[in-house]
């Protein structure tokens, strides 16, 4: 072994304790591109392999009715490779111990077996052929309700009650994410997929040598729009409401936004840690190169050249660096696990599973030594750079000068503990300054971690406490006429009802096109009304369109332009609306018109697709006892159930979320204010220890060196409140706002938990480090170096 590989041991052993917090900031940069970047590798893998065996189709668009003859033309269309005709339809299914029908999605299944979309089945077999009471069960749904083949369930199918045997549990590319049409999250316990065979379900809905849904399979090099409007032309006598990519597909798009996000954070996350770790980095091993400058002269001096010292302390900081790595790849693959099984919850794959990679471990590796190196390259360049003979001598003390607060004439208003702490803080500004970002990158993570938590809980008070005070909604599997809104009015236990209109549409303004649903409520409804993010009411206006924010920046619209609407189904001619007003909503792709005048744009007599209902409370089985048997009602939710489910859902993450951010924000605080407060230490050993001999006492010398970084933090902490909220910013940027927009809202709980998180880690290593001010030999301190 080396005289300076011993060296480099020794140092390594010496500094054990800093070493090791170093370390710790470098393992969380580790494990969290570890984790996240396995999880999206995993995810990603598992969807791209998925969709590609399965088949999954490229296009998919909806009719009311279409002959099966139909199907086989567009097979013909330029760019179609494949079509696959079957019938969807939204049922009820009559549940034991839940009042509330629950909804689900019978799909149809050819008789020649599934071309697009291949089912994965888990256990039991397929329906048999020519059988009406059998159907296949969603896993989800199958698995909240404790199903199994063998298992019966009841169906109203077009009004009819059918008792259906489970014959099989399967998964399906297209419902990866099984989330029932308008809701935030899905709840596998009120929204399910069947398959049933497709004489079955022609039978029941009278669809005969008919289809409703068409999945489309696209030639390679085809043109996806080409199709989409080819479709769209072909399909408009059949009432469509437009062909749309798979980008667009419920199922898929959600899958997407969270694989995306989860990229993003896999890049952001780690950036935060590893410049910490590089900070940390060139703090110590500056204060450690000037300690030992002499001994640099004379490792010079007896032959070792520039590039053997450089190498010796960069080794310092690679051999910390890689022991960060190992604990982080610990660490990532407990956490990366943990994120697939939170994963599993939500998205049914086949064999989602932890799956990291050669290529994401060597990068892990190489992060966490690079962030090392480049944090140590300048200061020891700047070390070897000194000629041997300067080195060998003192290093030069620093200049001493009045500080600012002295200047103004405040100098005898601050203790004299006080007037230290200023001084040494003006004379090493830059050094301060790191720190105080180091500590701020601790409360900024705990604030952009939990600001989506808070940002939730404020759209669940809007929308679903303000914005929607029915008790239960009603649903319709299609649109209805307004006489179908007066008898729900007059079933059991319905106090008051208002009939709403969700009207599929094309909005046009230029060049720019997009789908939405315009919403028609009464003006006077008092069930629904449109709040925005800041919980301000907007009336719908009697004549024109209340647009939502983010609908109107993708048309380029401002309040008092024009918008050309068209119907989605192409039953009524397009038509030119006035846009009133933009509100920022919370809910996807918004567009409000009062409901009159909504029936007057589509000049078809009135219809409604829900009933917002009051019910009263002793009543409520007997009322939903007849919605169940009701033909035409494709769902009835229960305002408070939605609302118990979300907070179920969020609070279930919430406190582990809140932990593992605790313990991140904790380790950067201890790494920075720890090692700050060591090398203030080493730096004024000498000048503690003679306050001493001058009579200050213990607790008047910790306070000199603790109060120094006492005022860091508490520079760092509203720094760290502000650059966590310009994070969380950037991470709504990045919500896709079609799905719904969160808004930018942090609870004062959030800032609290931040700031005593990285108040409690800085007191813990004001403690550690107070023992050693206890512990300072003065004699051994006050020997002179000359």
């Amino acid at each position: 072994m080396t005289a300076l590989r011993r060296k480099l041991l020794r140092d390594l052993w010496r500094m054990r304790a800093q070493v090791l917090t170093i370390a710790l900031v470098v393992a969380c940069g580790v494990a969290s591109l570890f984790s996240m970047r396995s999880a999206y590798d995993s995810l990603r893998g598992e969807r791209d392999a998925w969709y590609a065996r399965a088949r999954f189709p490229d296009v998919f668009v909806s009719v009311r009715r279409a002959p099966r003859s139909v199907a086989a033309r567009l097979a013909s269309l330029p760019g179609v490779a494949l079509v696959e005709a079957r019938i969807v339809e939204e049922v009820t299914l009559d549940m034991p111990g839940m009042a509330e029908p629950v909804a689900a999605r019978v799909v149809s299944l050819p008789p020649t077996g599934v071309l697009l979309g291949a089912l994965h089945l888990r256990e039991g077999r397929h329906p048999e052929h020519g059988r009406s009471d059998e159907a296949l069960v969603h896993e989800a749904f199958a698995r909240a309700w404790g199903l199994r083949p063998g298992d019966t369930i009841v169906a109203v199918l077009h009004g009819r009650r059918q008792r259906l045997r489970v014959t099989g549990v399967a998964l399906s590319p297209e419902f990866v994410s099984t989330m029932q049409p308008g809701a935030l999250v899905p709840d596998a316990r009120r929204y399910g997929v069947l398959w049933m065979n497709e004489s079955a379900v022609a039978a029941a809905f009278q669809m005969e040598g008919a289809f409703s849904d068409l999945g489309v399979r696209l030639d390679e090099g085809a043109s996806e729009a080409a199709v989409v409007a080819s479709l769209d032309r072909a399909l408009a006598p059949y009432g469509t409401t437009g062909a749309y990519g798979r980008a667009r597909h419920p199922s898929a798009r959600w899958v997407d936004q969270e694989i995306e996000q989860l990229k993003g954070q896999a890049t952001v996350t780690p950036l935060l840690f590893l410049g910490v770790a590089a900070l940390l980095v060139n703090m110590v091993l500056a204060r450690m190169l000037g300690l030992e400058r002499e001994q640099i002269a004379t490792l010079k001096a007896i032959g070792y050249g520039d590039r053997e010292i450089i190498a010796h302390y960069l080794s310092h900081a690679v051999v910390t660096a890689l022991l960060g790595a190992v604990i982080g790849v610990g660490l990532g693959t407990f956490a990366g696990r943990w994120f697939i099984t939170l994963y599993a919850d939500f998205f049914r794959f086949p064999s989602l599973a932890f799956r990291p990679s050669a290529a994401t471990l060597g990068l892990g590796v190489l992060a966490s030594a690079g962030s090392a190196v480049a944090g140590a390259l300048g200061a020891v360049r700047a070390a070897v750079r000194i000629p041997p003979a300067e080195a060998m001598r003192p290093e030069p003390p620093a200049r001493y000068r009045p500080s600012v607060i002295e200047r103004l004439g405040a100098y005898h208003l601050l203790p004299s503990a006080a007037r230290m702490v200023v001084r040494e803080l003006e004379r090493r500004p830059g050094r301060a300054a790191l720190s105080v970002v180091g500590v701020s990158f601790a409360a900024a993570i705990m604030v952009a971690g939990r600001f989506s938590m808070d940002s939730l809980d404020h759209l669940l008070a809007v929308q679903f406490a303000r914005a929607q005070s029915d008790d239960v909604t009603v649903s319709f599997a299609r649109p209805l006429p307004l006489r179908a809104a007066f008898e729900v009015a007059r079933l059991p236990g319905v106090m008051h009802a208002e009939a709403q209109r969700a009207a599929g549409v094309r909005l046009r303004h230029g060049r720019q096109m997009r789908e939405a649903a315009i919403l028609g409520l009464p003006r006077a409804s008092t069930l629904r009304r449109v709040f925005d993010e800041r919980a301000t009411r907007w009336d719908v206006p009697a004549e024109g369109l209340l647009l939502g924010r983010a609908l109107g920046e993708r048309l380029g619209v401002r309040a008092g332009d024009t918008v050309t609407v068209e119907d989605a189904e192409g039953a009524t001619p397009p038509r030119e609306v006035h846009v009133t007003a933009l509100v920022d909503d919370m809910l996807g792709l918004g567009a409000y018109m009062d409901l009159d005048a909504l029936h007057r744009l589509r000049g078809d007599g009135g219809r409604v697709t829900a009933v917002a209902l009051r019910l009263h409370p002793a009543f409520a089985e007997t009322f939903f006892a007849r919605v169940k048997t009701l033909p035409a009602v494709a769902s009835a939710s229960r305002r408070r159930a939605v609302i118990d489910y979300f907070r179920h859902e969020t609070s279930r993450m919430s406190a582990t979320f809140t932990l593992v951010l605790a313990a991140f924000a904790g380790i950067i605080a201890v790494g920075v204010v720890y090692n700050n407060a060591r090398i203030a230490l080493s730096v004024r050993s000498r000048e503690l220890a003679t306050l001493r001999v001058l009579g200050f006492t213990e607790r008047e010398v910790a306070a000199v060196l603790l109060g120094e970084q006492s005022l860091l933090v508490a520079l760092a902490i509203p720094l760290g409140l502000l650059l966590g909220r310009g994070l969380a910013w950037l991470v709504i940027r990045t919500v896709d706002a079609e799905l719904f927009r969160l808004p930018l809202v942090i609870a004062p709980r959030t800032y609290l938990i931040a700031t005593a998180t990285v108040v409690g880690a800085s007191v813990a290593s004001a403690w550690v480090v107070r023992r050693r001010i206890a512990a300072l030999d003065m004699v051994a301190v006050l020997k002179s170096r000359d």
